[in-house]
């Protein structure tokens, strides 16, 4: 981590591994086109553009979606999931960075306007379909940070390929 404390309560630490990683992704996709954020790295299909729906999608769907087992609004709420299971990361290329940048700090703000009313440990309205579990805000705020963690690593990857930019 590049700022912040190493000592603080658990809640703290979580938000600021949260933020931390929030950050990385928004540095390395900062200062982009319209092409560039829809540029794969072959043989992967993913760009970063999709990374910034998908991500704002996760933050969502895990918040909103999961912890308070609501509707998420649009443009979630309409999509027929079934027809293409990664909506979020193929629809990125009909959208225009900025369009790409408010939804994701959009939902940014929703999930820690969720997280800032909830306890560690208070469960989610919406159970696991396969296992019937509920998981508490420490489990989804873990589960945030591994994902963004695993797509930060690939977006440094998709970055440098694109304009040689590293350690953004």
């Amino acid at each position: 981590m590049s700022s912040g404390t190493q000592s603080g309560d658990e809640r703290t630490l979580l938000l600021q591994f949260l933020d931390e990683q929030r950050s990385v992704l928004r540095r390395v996709c900062s200062g982009l086109t319209a092409e560039q954020l829809d540029t794969p790295l072959p043989p992967s299909d993913m760009t970063l553009g999709g990374m910034l729906k998908h991500l704002a999608y996760v933050e969502s769907w895990w918040t909103t979606g999961v912890l308070l087992g609501r509707e998420q609004g649009e443009p979630w709420d309409s999509v027929d999931w079934r027809a293409d299971v990664d909506w979020d990361w193929h629809s990125a290329r009909d959208d225009t960075p900025e369009q790409l940048w408010e939804l994701f700090e959009r939902e940014v703000a929703r999930a820690d306007e969720v997280i800032a009313a909830a306890g560690l440990d208070d469960l989610s309205a919406r159970a696991n379909a396969r296992t019937g579990e509920r998981a508490s805000l420490r489990w989804i705020l873990l589960h945030l940070v591994e994902e963004y963690a695993r797509h930060c690593g690939h977006a440094d990857l998709i970055r440098e390929s694109i304009d040689g930019l590293t350690n953004a």
